[in-house]
């Protein structure tokens, strides 16, 4: 049976486990990934980690977890009632993950957040009619949707049938809780975190984050950068991001 983390007396949370060290590292993923996608780096656990990986609710072997509300806060709350007991850990989110651990650092003491590539969409400065431009193609075609999010955020370093597993399983996530889930990510903005959290935030980002969005981090973000990948470091360039996080780790100290 595999190890959870409790939300309540009826739900929990799948996670993988990985090194033996004593610094809980909090791996969550990104909007309709699951937590195989931090295999590589699980394989490769920096020293002095615990690393846990999680699965949200909607999300790979936590698609049935229900929440009252398919939102970012929702999923950070969610988040926060598994890891009661884990005592000042890293959340490390990437993409959406990214938004949720932020909101989740507002709720609960951690030593420090890490961003994978969360604003490669430039949340905050998104006017509404571009983020029904974004979000429109999902509710029309969920699959070509997904489709087209991986052929066009998925860097060539990325193998074919690596491509193809990361969008078969993305495109295998509940719609009736993703849906939602995408609309009000669209419309989150970080500021109220930025502004909340006392504890450091990095941002380990590829080659797609746009200057909007950078600029609006810089105040309050360390940026380490992994050029050459795209919006999947951990996946496309899994070595050289368990380095870079390794790094990073350490100057959180």
């Amino acid at each position: 049976m595999e190890p959870t983390l409790t939300i309540d007396d009826e739900q929990a949370l799948p996670v993988t486990e990985a090194g033996n060290g004593t610094q809980p590292v909090v791996l969550v993923h990104g909007w309709t990934c699951n937590r195989k996608h931090w295999q590589p780096l699980l394989d490769s656990a920096p020293d002095g980690t615990r690393l846990i990986a999680v699965d949200l609710p909607g999300h790979g072997d936590a698609r049935d977890v229900t929440l009252p509300a398919w939102t970012v806060t929702a999923q950070a709350r969610a988040l926060v009632a598994a890891l009661d007991g884990i005592d000042n850990p890293v959340l490390v989110g990437h993409s959406m993950g990214g938004a949720v651990v932020l909101e989740a650092a507002r709720l609960k003491l951690v030593k420090a957040v890490v961003l994978v590539d969360t604003f490669v969409i430039p949340y905050g400065d998104l006017d509404e009619d571009t983020a029904r431009q974004i979000e429109t193609p999902f509710q029309e075609n969920f699959a070509s949707g997904i489709a087209n999010l991986v052929a066009n955020n998925a860097g060539p370093d990325l193998s074919g049938q690596a491509r193809q597993s990361l969008e078969n399983d993305m495109a295998a996530a509940r719609q009736e809780a993703i849906l939602p889930l995408w609309s009000d990510l669209l419309r989150w903005s970080p500021e109220a975190a930025f502004s909340d959290i006392q504890c450091p935030i990095h941002a380990i980002n590829g080659d797609l984050v746009g200057d909007a969005a950078r600029a609006r981090c810089a105040p309050r973000v360390t940026e380490w950068l992994q050029p050459g990948t795209w919006h999947f470091p951990q996946m496309e360039q899994p070595g050289i991001f368990a380095h870079t996080l390794a790094k990073v780790l350490m100057a959180c100290g």
